[in-house]
């Protein structure tokens, strides 16, 4: 457990971080499998500097709509009616008119009081401090209790939070140290994803009884859910909230299977709306998002309500169901799009992805800090406009490829 003790590298050692990670990273390179530039051949298909042509098997974009025509219509025209790319300035002191029009839209598709920021990361830097303060919990500091795995984008933050309040780290979804902390702690906050960007996902059941419970507040980022899951896309957490109240943030990126670009916070009431925008630094600096952006997540928000949107969803699901009768992960019948295979060394997992990747596959070599020490992996993500056929021949090479250097994909 972390405590605010005062010391150096309380909460990051960046580097013992480097020199532990950074040949990796260079074997990555060397192997073509990092630090690629692209140009787009089709959907889902990319070509790189090399001259290599490849499937994206390692993309968030899970249902396919960054190449969706309605998306990329609706952001041309929305340059081009507004006249200009954005407004350089603060957007609390004057923003685009489309501007509001979209976070009005999104704050009805999503049932919360809703406010878009350059990117999910930027949202997170703005609100934890600020939540770490107390404003957002009647002025009582919360003890901040972050999840081991939460994603960086959250995690980084320890140290500005630690400014603030007490911040300890759990075991990664440890439900009994959480209510312990609750049980000790007049008011506590945890900072957890909803969906895992390595897979699996939170136990919703548990931390909704600590809420009712004991009052614990819920910052949860959603990316890897939303519109990948849920009626009209709502992703894991926000379905199981009766109504967004004043104990709970969800922050999400709309540039993974919602198709556009920036992030979402969904916020319970005006007044923390109001907070986040004036106090929240990087929410709100001398970027808002553009007009492109703006046009193209109201195209999506459009999309997300019609037969087609539900059938991509459902597209999802059966490519996730028949990559899991073909290669058996520790993610086996979750209905999130990620999985990994795992190769346990580093070295392993570029050698793979490098060999798929000259195969026409590109995917990814994940290894420490992304996870832990020897669990090095290839991440897959599936997508609803792969063709059952594209995901036999990928699971025929991966499981041929590792029995070539001794290892059985499924375990």
């Amino acid at each position: 457990m972390e405590s605010t003790a005062g010391k150096g590298n309380a909460f990051s050692n960046y580097k013992k971080l480097i020199s532990l990670a950074d040949h990796d990273w260079e074997t990555a390179e060397i192997r073509k499998v990092a630090g690629l530039n692209v140009s787009i051949k089709n959907s889902n298909q990319m070509v790189d500097q090399h001259g290599r042509v490849f499937h994206h098997f390692c993309t968030t974009s899970y249902l396919g709509l960054d190449h969706h025509p309605e998306l990329l219509k609706g952001a041309i025209t929305a340059l081009w009616d507004t006249g200009t790319l954005r407004i350089a300035n603060s957007k609390n002191r004057c923003k685009l008119a489309i501007l509001d029009q979209y976070e009005s839209e999104l704050s009805e598709l999503f049932g919360a009081r809703c406010i878009s920021t350059l990117s999910c990361s930027a949202a997170s830097a703005g609100i934890l401090p600020l939540l770490a303060s107390g404003v957002l919990t009647q002025n009582r500091p919360p003890v901040m209790v972050f999840d081991r795995l939460a994603h960086y984008s959250m995690n980084h933050l320890k140290a500005a939070c630690a400014d603030e309040t007490r911040v300890v780290t759990c075991a990664h979804g440890d439900m009994d140290f959480l209510e312990k902390q609750c049980q000790q702690n007049k008011t506590v906050a945890y900072v957890a994803d909803g969906a895992y960007s390595m897979g699996g996902i939170s136990n919703m059941d548990s931390l909704l009884y600590l809420k009712a419970r004991y009052g614990l507040f819920l910052y949860m980022d959603d990316s890897h859910a939303l519109s990948a899951v849920g009626a009209f896309g709502r992703g894991i957490v926000r379905p199981r909230l009766q109504a967004l109240e004043d104990d709970c943030v969800i922050v999400a990126s709309l540039a993974k299977s919602f198709g556009a670009s920036g992030g979402l916070v969904m916020l319970g009431n005006e007044r923390q709306s109001k907070l986040i925008q004036r106090y929240g630094g990087p929410t709100n600096w001398s970027q808002s998002l553009n007009s492109a952006a703006i046009g193209a997540g109201r195209a999506s928000i459009k999309l997300h309500r019609t037969p087609e949107f539900a059938l991509l969803q459902e597209k999802l699901q059966f490519n996730i169901q028949l990559f899991d009768t073909l290669i058996r992960t520790e993610q086996h019948g979750s209905n999130m799009a990620i999985r990994l295979i795992h190769c346990g060394k580093a070295t392993l997992a570029n050698n793979v992805a490098s060999e798929l990747a000259n195969l026409g596959f590109f995917t990814s070599a994940v290894f420490f800090p992304v996870v832990a020490q020897g669990q090095a992996a290839i991440r897959v993500t599936l997508r609803a406009d792969m063709t059952a056929t594209l995901i036999r021949q990928f699971c025929e090479l991966v499981t041929e490829l590792l029995s070539k250097h001794g290892r059985d994909p499924s375990n």
